[in-house]
């Protein structure tokens, strides 16, 4: 008998912190839960609310989905970028250890050298304090003797340039340590750096995943609210049927008898069978409600002119849309084709209900309709005139 509200609603989505996200979002839901339920179009409020909300926290869950992707294939890079300075780290350390190892080497080459040369001098030493008299009386002959003089001055000479040619190498060594040494400082500097911005993604995205699971968690919540809430619909909807009379009854000045039962959707030609209020049809009205079932038929099986409803389509509202948009008209003597108005009667229609003349005879009209008792299927039944408005609309 009724038809949901197909404007659509916008959600603003915080993304600072879970906490943030559960505090807002639950001063959303907190109300919904409190509403006291008096009439059935108010069971639709929650539940076209709730599906609102569901979709805006899907779509809040995806958004934060891509982006943890996005952060992991960035902390990806970093790792990757920082296995690259690690192992010019570990190539520079090598070498810096080689070179430490070198200038070590070197230095002890200079400590025994300067040793040889300290030897040397001392010997000499000791024979320049021996007169040349003396010298020469112990050599074999003077040959002897000058082999001597000169043997000692060409082992001090070697010696000073071996210790001058070792000093060099330790200086270059020395530089080339201090050089190296540079580098693997910068490149520890580097990866430090790295390492700091892949603790920051990391953190970023834990945040993120953390956020994303707590608006799946509202997605659970709202969906079982959601299934309760179409529970407490269908049995408010049972006990209409059962104290409605049956397939008779009189609410008010309205009247119908011979009601058939329901059929399953679609034994009718209605073609858009999917589960109730999952979808919109071309005129913007949910699936299997009654104002969709009727502006079908018209256009369908009539042939008639069914424009958009502007977000004006409850069964309520038509006599004033549906000549707005559609260039109907009221009329007083129905006929096949013509569509029918009850008006809003409390709990029994709440935003109203669409009927389509299907006969006429004898002050009663004979009608099809969707969503009698809120069943979401097909049925028909005797109607008298009294207390509905009809609708003719013109024909393409």
């Amino acid at each position: 008998m009724k038809l949901r509200s197909t404007k659509p609603a916008s959600t603003s989505i915080a993304t600072k912190s879970v906490l943030v996200f559960i505090s807002l979002l639950m001063a959303v839901i907190t109300p919904i839960q409190m509403v006291q339920i008096a009439h059935a179009d108010q069971y639709d409020d929650q539940i076209s609310t709730l599906q609102q909300n569901i979709d805006a926290y899907n779509a809040a869950a995806a958004q934060l989905s891509a982006q943890a992707k996005t952060l992991q294939a960035a902390i990806a890079e970093l790792q990757n970028q920082s296995a690259i300075i690690q192992a010019q780290i570990n190539i520079s350390q090598v070498k810096y250890d080689q070179l430490v190892a070198k200038i070590t080497d070197t230095e002890k080459q200079i400590k025994n050298n300067r040793d040889a040369l300290g030897t040397v001098i001392a010997n000499m030493y000791v024979d320049d304090r021996i007169t040349p008299i003396e010298m020469l009386a112990s050599s074999k002959n003077i040959s002897d003797y000058l082999d001597k003089q000169e043997y000692s001055a060409s082992v001090r000479d070697q010696l000073a340039s071996t210790i001058s040619t070792i000093k060099n190498l330790k200086s270059q060594l020395d530089k080339q340590k201090a050089d190296v040494e540079s580098v693997l400082e910068k490149q520890k500097a580097q990866k430090a750096g790295l390492v700091a911005n892949q603790e920051q993604q990391q953190s970023l995205l834990d945040q993120t995943k953390g956020q994303e699971a707590a608006y799946q968690q509202l997605v659970s919540n709202s969906r079982q609210e959601l299934t309760n809430i179409a529970a407490r619909q269908r049995a408010y909807y049972q006990s209409l049927l059962n104290s409605g009379g049956g397939n008779s009854g009189v609410v008010g000045s309205f009247q119908y008898s011979n009601w058939s039962g329901n059929s399953p959707c679609g034994s009718d030609g209605y073609p858009y069978c999917g589960e109730q209020d999952s979808y919109s049809d071309p005129w913007a009205l949910y699936n299997r409600e009654c104002v969709s079932y009727a502006a079908w038929a018209l256009s369908s099986r009539f042939g008639k002119y069914v424009g958009s409803f502007n977000g004006s389509g409850n069964a309520y509202e038509w006599p004033d849309s549906a000549v707005r948009y559609s260039g109907a008209y009221r009329v007083y003597n129905p006929q096949p084709g013509d569509a029918v108005v009850l008006p809003m009667m409390g709990d029994f229609s709440p935003i109203g209900h669409l009927m389509i003349v299907e006969s006429v005879s004898n002050g009663w009209v004979h009608v099809s309709q969707y969503n009698f008792y809120g069943t979401g299927e097909y049925s028909t039944m005797d109607i008298k005139t009294s207390g509905v408005i009809f609708l003719r609309f013109q024909s393409r």
